[in-house]
Protein backbone atom coordinates (compact mmCIF):
# COMPACT_ATOMS: atom_id res chain seq x y z
CA UNK A 1 0.00 0.00 0.00
CA UNK A 2 1.30 3.45 -0.93
CA UNK A 3 0.33 6.69 0.80
CA UNK A 4 0.70 10.42 0.26
CA UNK A 5 1.03 13.39 2.59
CA UNK A 6 0.51 17.12 2.13
CA UNK A 7 0.88 19.70 4.89
CA UNK A 8 -0.57 17.66 7.74
CA UNK A 9 -2.98 15.41 5.85
CA UNK A 10 -2.48 11.80 4.80
CA UNK A 11 -4.07 11.11 1.42
CA UNK A 12 -4.24 8.44 -1.32
CA UNK A 13 -1.27 8.84 -3.66
CA UNK A 14 -3.58 9.27 -6.66
CA UNK A 15 -5.65 12.06 -5.09
CA UNK A 16 -5.39 15.37 -6.95
CA UNK A 17 -4.09 18.00 -4.52
CA UNK A 18 -1.64 20.31 -6.33
CA UNK A 19 -2.79 23.96 -6.20
CA UNK A 20 -2.31 25.82 -9.48
CA UNK A 21 -0.15 28.46 -7.75
CA UNK A 22 2.21 26.04 -6.00
CA UNK A 23 5.79 27.44 -6.19
CA UNK A 24 7.25 24.02 -6.89
CA UNK A 25 4.93 23.70 -9.87
CA UNK A 26 5.52 27.23 -11.18
CA UNK A 27 9.24 27.72 -10.51
CA UNK A 28 10.73 24.43 -9.33
CA UNK A 29 11.18 26.49 -6.15
CA UNK A 30 11.96 23.76 -3.67
CA UNK A 31 14.14 20.87 -2.56
CA UNK A 32 13.67 17.14 -2.06
CA UNK A 33 15.07 13.92 -0.60
CA UNK A 34 14.65 10.20 -1.22
CA UNK A 35 15.06 7.78 1.69
CA UNK A 36 15.21 3.99 1.33
CA UNK A 37 13.48 1.87 3.93
CA UNK A 38 14.89 -1.61 4.57
CA UNK A 39 13.10 -4.14 6.77
CA UNK A 40 10.84 -1.37 8.07
CA UNK A 41 13.72 0.92 9.07
CA UNK A 42 14.65 4.09 7.12
CA UNK A 43 18.37 3.90 6.28
CA UNK A 44 20.46 6.99 7.12
CA UNK A 45 17.23 8.97 7.67
CA UNK A 46 18.81 11.64 9.88
CA UNK A 47 21.58 12.24 7.33
CA UNK A 48 19.04 12.64 4.52
CA UNK A 49 16.94 15.07 6.54
CA UNK A 50 19.97 17.12 7.56
CA UNK A 51 20.85 17.40 3.88
CA UNK A 52 17.27 18.43 3.10
CA UNK A 53 17.50 21.19 5.69
CA UNK A 54 20.86 22.34 4.29
CA UNK A 55 19.44 22.41 0.76
CA UNK A 56 16.51 24.49 2.00
CA UNK A 57 18.85 26.91 3.78
CA UNK A 58 20.92 27.27 0.61
CA UNK A 59 17.88 28.58 -1.30
CA UNK A 60 16.71 30.71 1.65
CA UNK A 61 13.72 28.47 2.30
CA UNK A 62 12.40 28.02 5.85
CA UNK A 63 10.94 24.53 6.21
CA UNK A 64 7.55 24.14 7.88
CA UNK A 65 8.55 20.93 9.68
CA UNK A 66 11.63 20.28 11.80
CA UNK A 67 13.86 17.26 11.27
CA UNK A 68 12.39 15.60 14.37
CA UNK A 69 8.87 16.23 13.10
CA UNK A 70 9.72 14.78 9.70
CA UNK A 71 11.18 11.68 11.31
CA UNK A 72 7.95 11.22 13.26
CA UNK A 73 5.86 11.72 10.12
CA UNK A 74 7.89 9.15 8.20
CA UNK A 75 7.42 6.65 11.04
CA UNK A 76 3.68 7.40 11.07
CA UNK A 77 3.43 6.94 7.32
CA UNK A 78 5.31 3.66 7.38
CA UNK A 79 3.00 2.39 10.11
CA UNK A 80 -0.02 3.33 8.00
CA UNK A 81 1.32 1.53 4.92
CA UNK A 82 2.74 -1.49 6.67
CA UNK A 83 5.56 -1.50 4.14
CA UNK A 84 8.86 -3.11 5.10
CA UNK A 85 10.71 -2.28 1.86
CA UNK A 86 9.80 1.25 0.81
CA UNK A 87 10.94 4.46 -0.81
CA UNK A 88 10.13 7.76 0.90
CA UNK A 89 10.04 10.87 -1.29
CA UNK A 90 9.99 14.22 0.55
CA UNK A 91 9.52 17.59 -1.15
CA UNK A 92 9.53 21.05 0.41
CA UNK A 93 8.62 24.12 -1.66
CA UNK A 94 8.30 27.82 -0.91
CA UNK A 95 4.55 27.45 -0.65
CA UNK A 96 1.34 28.43 -2.35
CA UNK A 97 1.04 32.00 -3.60
CA UNK A 98 0.30 34.04 -6.71
CA UNK A 99 3.01 33.59 -9.31
CA UNK A 100 5.58 36.36 -8.86
CA UNK A 101 9.36 35.96 -8.70
CA UNK A 102 9.83 37.55 -5.28
CA UNK A 103 9.51 35.25 -2.27
CA UNK A 104 5.94 35.26 -0.90
CA UNK A 105 5.19 35.69 2.79
CA UNK A 106 3.53 32.28 3.14
CA UNK A 107 4.47 29.02 4.89
CA UNK A 108 6.48 26.41 3.06
CA UNK A 109 4.63 23.41 1.62
CA UNK A 110 5.70 19.84 2.42
CA UNK A 111 4.57 16.78 0.52
CA UNK A 112 5.63 13.16 0.82
CA UNK A 113 4.93 9.81 -0.74
CA UNK A 114 5.74 6.40 0.70
CA UNK A 115 5.66 3.62 -1.90
CA UNK A 116 6.92 0.06 -2.24
CA UNK A 117 10.61 0.09 -3.10
CA UNK A 118 11.66 -0.75 -6.64
CA UNK A 119 15.02 -2.50 -6.61
CA UNK A 120 17.36 -3.03 -9.53
CA UNK A 121 17.07 -6.46 -11.14
CA UNK A 122 19.86 -8.70 -9.86
CA UNK A 123 21.06 -9.31 -13.41
CA UNK A 124 21.73 -5.59 -13.93
CA UNK A 125 24.06 -5.43 -10.94
CA UNK A 126 25.70 -8.76 -11.79
CA UNK A 127 26.48 -7.73 -15.37
CA UNK A 128 27.18 -4.03 -14.80
CA UNK A 129 26.04 -1.16 -16.99
CA UNK A 130 27.13 1.00 -19.89
CA UNK A 131 27.31 4.78 -19.47
CA UNK A 132 28.07 7.77 -21.64
CA UNK A 133 30.00 10.96 -20.89
CA UNK A 134 28.13 14.22 -21.58
CA UNK A 135 28.91 17.91 -21.23
CA UNK A 136 27.56 19.34 -17.98
CA UNK A 137 24.94 22.01 -18.71
CA UNK A 138 23.61 22.32 -15.16
CA UNK A 139 23.88 25.28 -12.80
CA UNK A 140 26.86 25.64 -10.47
CA UNK A 141 25.16 24.68 -7.19
CA UNK A 142 24.69 20.96 -7.74
CA UNK A 143 25.23 20.25 -4.04
CA UNK A 144 21.69 21.58 -3.47
CA UNK A 145 19.12 18.83 -3.99
CA UNK A 146 16.90 21.18 -5.94
CA UNK A 147 13.72 20.44 -7.86
CA UNK A 148 15.35 22.03 -10.93
CA UNK A 149 16.37 18.79 -12.63
CA UNK A 150 15.63 19.50 -16.30
CA UNK A 151 19.27 19.11 -17.52
CA UNK A 152 19.52 15.86 -15.55
CA UNK A 153 16.26 14.56 -16.97
CA UNK A 154 17.18 15.40 -20.58
CA UNK A 155 20.67 13.90 -20.20
CA UNK A 156 19.24 10.70 -18.73
CA UNK A 157 16.65 10.38 -21.49
CA UNK A 158 19.19 10.96 -24.27
CA UNK A 159 21.51 8.39 -22.71
CA UNK A 160 18.70 5.85 -22.44
CA UNK A 161 17.59 6.49 -26.02
CA UNK A 162 21.18 5.85 -27.15
CA UNK A 163 21.31 2.51 -25.32
CA UNK A 164 23.17 3.61 -22.18
CA UNK A 165 22.08 3.18 -18.58
CA UNK A 166 23.30 6.55 -17.33
CA UNK A 167 24.80 9.88 -18.40
CA UNK A 168 27.91 11.05 -16.54
CA UNK A 169 28.56 14.80 -16.51
CA UNK A 170 31.91 16.32 -17.46
CA UNK A 171 32.66 20.00 -16.82
CA UNK A 172 35.89 21.70 -17.95
CA UNK A 173 37.53 18.33 -18.46
CA UNK A 174 36.58 17.02 -15.01
CA UNK A 175 34.25 14.07 -14.38
CA UNK A 176 31.61 15.05 -11.80
CA UNK A 177 28.65 12.69 -11.30
CA UNK A 178 25.79 10.96 -13.07
CA UNK A 179 22.39 12.46 -13.76
CA UNK A 180 21.10 10.88 -10.55
CA UNK A 181 24.13 9.34 -8.86
CA UNK A 182 27.73 9.73 -7.76
CA UNK A 183 30.71 8.22 -9.59
CA UNK A 184 33.67 6.21 -8.28
CA UNK A 185 36.67 4.61 -9.91
CA UNK A 186 39.23 2.13 -8.59
CA UNK A 187 42.81 2.18 -9.82
CA UNK A 188 45.61 0.03 -8.42
CA UNK A 189 43.45 -0.81 -5.42
CA UNK A 190 42.66 2.82 -4.54
CA UNK A 191 39.05 4.03 -4.40
CA UNK A 192 38.72 7.50 -5.96
CA UNK A 193 35.71 9.82 -6.18
CA UNK A 194 35.30 13.54 -6.97
CA UNK A 195 35.52 15.86 -3.95
CA UNK A 196 32.32 17.02 -2.28
CA UNK A 197 32.27 20.56 -3.67
CA UNK A 198 29.50 22.67 -5.17
CA UNK A 199 29.55 20.77 -8.47
CA UNK A 200 28.29 17.42 -7.14
CA UNK A 201 25.57 16.22 -4.83
CA UNK A 202 27.03 15.24 -1.48
CA UNK A 203 25.53 11.77 -1.66
CA UNK A 204 24.56 9.95 1.51
CA UNK A 205 25.43 6.63 -0.13
CA UNK A 206 28.70 8.17 -1.34
CA UNK A 207 29.63 9.16 2.23
CA UNK A 208 28.62 5.74 3.56
CA UNK A 209 30.83 3.99 1.02
CA UNK A 210 33.80 6.14 2.00
CA UNK A 211 33.18 5.14 5.63
CA UNK A 212 33.03 1.48 4.61
CA UNK A 213 36.24 1.75 2.59
CA UNK A 214 38.01 3.06 5.68
CA UNK A 215 36.54 0.29 7.84
CA UNK A 216 37.63 -2.53 5.53
CA UNK A 217 41.02 -1.07 4.66
CA UNK A 218 40.49 0.09 1.08
CA UNK A 219 42.70 3.15 0.39
CA UNK A 220 40.63 6.11 -0.81
CA UNK A 221 41.05 9.59 -2.23
CA UNK A 222 38.63 12.40 -2.92
CA UNK A 223 40.15 14.13 -5.94
CA UNK A 224 39.34 15.39 -9.39
CA UNK A 225 39.88 13.16 -12.39
CA UNK A 226 39.23 13.43 -16.11
CA UNK A 227 37.61 11.13 -18.67
CA UNK A 228 40.94 9.49 -19.56
CA UNK A 229 41.51 8.46 -15.95
CA UNK A 230 37.98 7.10 -15.70
CA UNK A 231 38.41 5.14 -18.92
CA UNK A 232 41.71 3.71 -17.65
CA UNK A 233 40.19 2.56 -14.33
CA UNK A 234 40.43 -1.04 -13.18
CA UNK A 235 36.86 -0.75 -11.88
CA UNK A 236 34.19 1.95 -11.80
CA UNK A 237 30.73 2.21 -10.33
CA UNK A 238 27.76 4.48 -9.69
CA UNK A 239 26.18 5.02 -6.27
CA UNK A 240 22.89 6.39 -5.00
CA UNK A 241 20.12 5.61 -2.53
CA UNK A 242 18.24 3.56 -5.11
CA UNK A 243 21.23 2.12 -7.03
CA UNK A 244 23.32 1.36 -3.94
CA UNK A 245 26.49 0.24 -5.80
CA UNK A 246 26.12 -0.31 -9.55
CA UNK A 247 29.26 -1.36 -11.49
CA UNK A 248 30.17 0.34 -14.77
CA UNK A 249 31.60 -2.08 -17.33
CA UNK A 250 31.65 0.13 -20.42
CA UNK A 251 31.86 3.86 -21.17
CA UNK A 252 30.98 5.08 -24.66
CA UNK A 253 31.84 1.67 -26.08
CA UNK A 254 35.16 1.30 -24.23
CA UNK A 255 35.48 -1.58 -21.80
CA UNK A 256 36.38 -0.74 -18.22
CA UNK A 257 38.88 -3.12 -16.64
CA UNK A 258 37.96 -6.72 -17.32
CA UNK A 259 34.51 -5.73 -18.57
CA UNK A 260 32.79 -7.29 -15.56
CA UNK A 261 32.02 -5.97 -12.06
CA UNK A 262 35.26 -5.93 -10.06
CA UNK A 263 36.06 -7.48 -6.71
CA UNK A 264 36.43 -4.21 -4.77
CA UNK A 265 33.11 -2.89 -6.10
CA UNK A 266 31.42 -6.14 -5.09
CA UNK A 267 33.05 -6.08 -1.65
CA UNK A 268 31.93 -2.50 -1.03
CA UNK A 269 28.38 -3.39 -1.97
CA UNK A 270 28.39 -6.48 0.22
CA UNK A 271 29.46 -4.36 3.18
CA UNK A 272 26.95 -1.63 2.30
CA UNK A 273 24.18 -4.23 2.41
CA UNK A 274 25.48 -5.43 5.75
CA UNK A 275 25.09 -1.86 7.06
CA UNK A 276 21.39 -1.61 6.32
CA UNK A 277 20.75 -5.21 7.30
CA UNK A 278 22.23 -4.38 10.69
CA UNK A 279 24.75 -7.22 10.69
CA UNK A 280 27.93 -5.13 10.80
CA UNK A 281 30.93 -5.34 8.48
Amino acid sequence: MAIGFINGEWIPVDQAVLPIDERGHNFGDGVYEVIRVYQGTPFKMREHLVRLEKSAEAILLTMNYSIDELEALIAEGLAKTGLQEASVYLQVTRGIAKRVHLFPDVPASTTMTIRPATDLPATVREKGVQVTLVEDERWKNCYIKSLNLLPNVVAKQKATDAGFYEAVFVRDGIVLEGSSCNVFLIKDGVLITPPANRFILHGITRATLLEIAKEIGVPMEEKEFGPDELLAADEAFLSSTSMEVLPIVEIDGKQIGAGIPGTISRDLHKNYRAKYQGIGV
